[in-house]
C-alpha cells in the first residue's frame, strides 16, 4: 500500500454481470420448452447474452440516474411538451423493439408466440423496468386497434414495426410508433365512471376542411387525465363521457399526437409525475384543450374495450413481476457466493441457505405461473385455456405482484448496507415491486375481478381449474388436500368478496405447486408445497423444512 492509503477493499463479491441472463436460468429454460416455446430458445439464448453483458446492465443506471425532463416550450415560445430523454433509455428501447417485445405475437404470429414474448419480457424486466411501460402497452393496444379499419391501415404497419424511432413527428413520417395509454383522473382513480372529460363528435364539414377524408368520424376532448402514461408517444387510448346526464357514457378514443394537418394535438403536459419506482420512464399529467381523436369500438362501450387490452396489460404485470423477483434473487445469490463470512462464504451459512432457498422457490414458482399464463393467450381458440386465462390473469396479478415488495426486501438484506444504497441495483428493483400491484388495478379491483369472473362462468371455470390441477395429483398429500378443498369451495360457491385475497391467493398457489410437481425436481416441489400449501404463507423467507435440499436449490437458482 502507499504510505497513506488507510485500507485494501477486499471480500467485496464482483459485479453481477457478464453472464447469460437466459442459460443461467434452467427454470426458464424449462417452461419454455415445455408451454410451446422451445423454437425460440436460440434466440432467446443471445438475447440472454445480450442483456446479462456489464454494458447493457449499465444503461439501467445511466438511465434511472438521468431522468426524462419536460419542455413545455420552444426557444421561440411555442407550444411543444415534449420530453427529453437520456440516450441510455434510447438504447433501452432500441433493444426492447428490436428484439419485438411490443408487437411479435401479432406481427408474426405462431403456436408459442405469446410464450416466447413473455420469456423476452422477463429477461427484460431483469435489467430495466421503465422501458417496459410503454412496450406494454403497445402491445396491448394491438387488438382494439385491429378492429378500426381506417386506423389499423395508418397506424398498424408502425406499430408492428421492429425500428424504434423517437422522433417526434405525425406517423405517416415514422419508422415505427409507440401507443400509451390514459384512462384515470382525479376523481375517480379506478372508478373510470367518475370521469369527467367530456367527447363531442367533430363538425363534418370542419373534420374534412381541416383533415380531409382523415377527418371522417373525429371527435373533439376536452378534460384532463392524472395519469398519462409514457407522454412521448405517438397516440394514446383515453376514456372520454361521450354526452351529458342520460347520454351513451365512457367511451374509448385514439389520440395522435400530431394530427393529419402536420399540427400538434391539443395535449397540454402539465408536469411529469415524481414517482417512486422508476426514474427512466415519463409519467405526466395533463389536460386536452380540444384535442382531437378518433373513437375505438362502440359509442358507450370503452369499458369493455380498455378491459381487452388491460387482460395483456395485467400479463405483463406478472411477467415483469416475475422478471424484477429474479433479477433481485440472482443480484442477492450472486453476492451471497462472492462474500466471506465468519470464514466461510455467505451462501455456504445454514440459515442464509434457507433464506437464498426459500427466495428461489418463490422466484420459480413466479416464472412457471408466468409463462404458463402466456401459454392460455396463445390458446384462445380452446374453451378450457381462454376460461383458465379468464381467472389466472387476475389472480395472478394479484399473488404475484403481491408478494415481490417482501421479496425485494429480502433480497436487499442479503446484501445488508451495500443493497440499501442508490449505487446497488437492489434500490432500485426494490422501488419499482409495487407498481405492478397498483397499476392496471390494485389488488382489490383484481380480487373482485376474479369473483366477477367466477359469478359469471362458474362451472366452466371450476372444470378448467380441475383439468388444470388434476394432473398433478397424489404426487403430495398436501397438496391433494388443499386442491380437494379449494375445488369443493368453489363449487358450493362459497366465496364471498370478504374473502376475495384469500381466494385470489389459494387459486394461485395450487396452479403454482401443480406446475412445481409436475415437472419441477422433487428438491423444489416438495419445500414448496411443505410451506406454501401445508402451512399457509407468511412471515419471512428462511423457514424451509429440515432435510431440504438449499444446496440444489440454490444450483439450480443461478446455474453457471
Amino acid at each position: 500500500m502507499d504510505a497513506f492509503d488507510t485500507h485494501v477493499v477486499f471480500n467485496q463479491a464482483a459485479p453481477f454481470a457478464d453472464i447469460n441472463l437466459f442459460t443461467c436460468d434452467p427454470a426458464l429454460q424449462e417452461a419454455l420448452a415445455r408451454e410451446g416455446g422451445g423454437w425460440a430458445r436460440e434466440q432467446l439464448a443471445a438475447l440472454g447474452a445480450q442483456l446479462g453483458s456489464a454494458e447493457v446492465l449499465d444503461l439501467a443506471r445511466l438511465a434511472n440516474t438521468n431522468p426524462p425532463k419536460l419542455i413545455n416550450f420552444d426557444r421561440s415560445g411555442r407550444r411543444i411538451d415534449e420530453v427529453e430523454f437520456h440516450p441510455a433509455w434510447h438504447r433501452l428501447m432500441e433493444l426492447m423493439i428490436g428484439a419485438g417485445a411490443h408487437s411479435a405475437p401479432w406481427a408474426y404470429p405462431r403456436a408459442g408466440a405469446q410464450v416466447v414474448r413473455a420469456a423476452q419480457y422477463l429477461l427484460f424486466g431483469q435489467v430495466e423496468n421503465g422501458a417496459q411501460c410503454p412496450v406494454t402497452m403497445t402491445y396491448a393496444s394491438v387488438p382494439a386497434l385491429r378492429g378500426e379499419a381506417r386506423l389499423a391501415r395508418e397506424w398498424l404497419p408502425k406499430i408492428l414495426s421492429y425500428d424504434y424511432d423517437p422522433r417526434s413527428l405525425p406517423v405517416n413520417l415514422k419508422r415505427g410508433a409507440l401507443v400509451g395509454m390514459g384512462m384515470t383522473e382525479k376523481q375517480g382513480g379506478t372508478d373510470v365512471r367518475a370521469n369527467t372529460t367530456r367527447a363531442a363528435p367533430l363538425d363534418p364539414q370542419e373534420a374534412r376542411s381541416r383533415f380531409g377524408e382523415e377527418g371522417e368520424g373525429a371527435w373533439r376532448i376536452v378534460g384532463h387525465k392524472w395519469f398519462f402514461s409514457a407522454p412521448q408517444a405517438d397516440a394514446h387510448l383515453v376514456l372520454a363521457q361521450t354526452a351529458d346526464d342520460g347520454g351513451a357514457g365512457l367511451t374509448c378514443f385514439f389520440m395522435p399526437r400530431w394530427l393529419p394537418d402536420g399540427s400538434r394535438n391539443a395535449i397540454r403536459v402539465q408536469r411529469l409525475k415524481d414517482k417512486l419506482g422508476n426514474r427512466s420512464n415519463a409519467s405526466s399529467e395533463v389536460e386536452f384543450t380540444g384535442a382531437i381523436a378518433w373513437l375505438v369500438g362502440k359509442v358507450g362501450r370503452g369499458i369493455p374495450t380498455i378491459l381487452e387490452m388491460g387482460s395483456h396489460t395485467r400479463l405483463d404485470c406478472v411477467v415483469g413481476s416475475a422478471g424484477i423477483m429474479r433479477a433481485a434473487l440472482c443480484h442477492a445469490l450472486h453476492h451471497a457466493r462472492g462474500r466471506s463470512v465468519f470464514g466461510r462464504k455467505l451462501a455456504e451459512q445454514p440459515l442464509m441457505q434457507n433464506v437464498l432457498a426459500d427466495m428461489a422457490l418463490e422466484s420459480e414458482a413466479a416464472t412457471a405461473f408466468a409463462l404458463r399464463l402466456a401459454r392460455c393467450f396463445d390458446e384462445t381458440a380452446d374453451p378450457q385455456q381462454a376460461m383458465l386465462g379468464r381467472l389466472l390473469t387476475p389472480a395472478g396479478k394479484y399473488w404475484i405482484c403481491r408478494r415481490g415488495p417482501g421479496f425485494g426486501a429480502e433480497a436487499m438484506e442479503v446484501v445488508g448496507g451495500n443493497g440499501y444504497v442508490e449505487e446497488s441495483p437492489l434500490a432500485r428493483l426494490y422501488r419499482e415491486f409495487p407498481v405492478n400491484s397498483i397499476w392496471e388495478g390494485s389488488g382489490n379491483v383484481m380480487c373482485l375481478d376474479v369473483l366477477r369472473a367466477i359469478g359469471k362462468s362458474s362451472e366452466a371455470m371450476h372444470t378448467a381449474l380441475t383439468l388444470e390441477l388434476a394432473p398433478a395429483a397424489g404426487h403430495a398429500a398436501a397438496f391433494d388436500l388443499y386442491t380437494d378443498r379449494l375445488l369443493d369451495d368453489l363449487a358450493a360457491n362459497q366465496v364471498d368478496e370478504f374473502a376475495g385475497r384469500m381466494l385470489a391467493e389459494r387459486i394461485v398457489l395450487a396452479v403454482q405447486a401443480a406446475l412445481l410437481l409436475r415437472f419441477a425436481p422433487d428438491y423444489v416441489s416438495a419445500p414448496f408445497v411443505a410451506t406454501r400449501l401445508g402451512r399457509g404463507v407468511g412471515g419471512a423467507y428462511g423457514q424451509l423444512p429440515a432435510g431440504t435440499d438449499c444446496a440444489a436449490i440454490l444450483a439450480r437458482a443461478l446455474a453457471a
